[in-house]
């Protein structure tokens, strides 16, 4: 399957605080956010220059944007997109919403990312 994505413009951080944690006012606003509350832990994807006090982050990340929307009885669209990367040994952290995918990749290998999902057939649009 071939896909479309975009490079989203800002750099992400990865940021976990504990699962009592209040959501920070601070990102509440921001364009693209993602939050997961478990039982463990309260999990933020969130621009790297908005980090929540008392986070623990890793950063930097570059996002890519599958473009949707896909219907949820489309299968392998993930996989897809992803497998490239793991055979070139590049690590992912993706995000899943109603309408698409979010793919975060270590910003040091965006440039071999970008490189490894053109080889494969995927299409960078701007």
């Amino acid at each position: 399957m071939q896909l479309r994505f975009r490079r989203l413009p800002t750099t992400f951080a990865v940021c976990r605080l504990a699962p009592d944690a209040p959501l920070p006012a601070s990102i509440a606003t921001v364009p693209f956010i993602s939050i997961t509350r478990t039982v463990e832990e309260l999990s933020i994807v969130c621009p790297a220059n908005q980090l929540p006090q008392n986070a623990k982050c890793e950063s930097p990340w570059t996002c890519f944007k599958l473009e949707g929307p896909f219907p949820f009885s489309l299968t392998g669209v993930l996989a897809s997109f992803v497998d490239p990367l793991a055979q070139s040994a590049i690590p992912i952290f993706a995000i899943s919403t109603f309408d698409t995918d979010y793919v975060l990749v270590k910003e040091e290998s965006a440039a071999s990312a970008l490189k490894t999902l053109q080889a494969a057939g995927h299409e960078l649009i701007s």
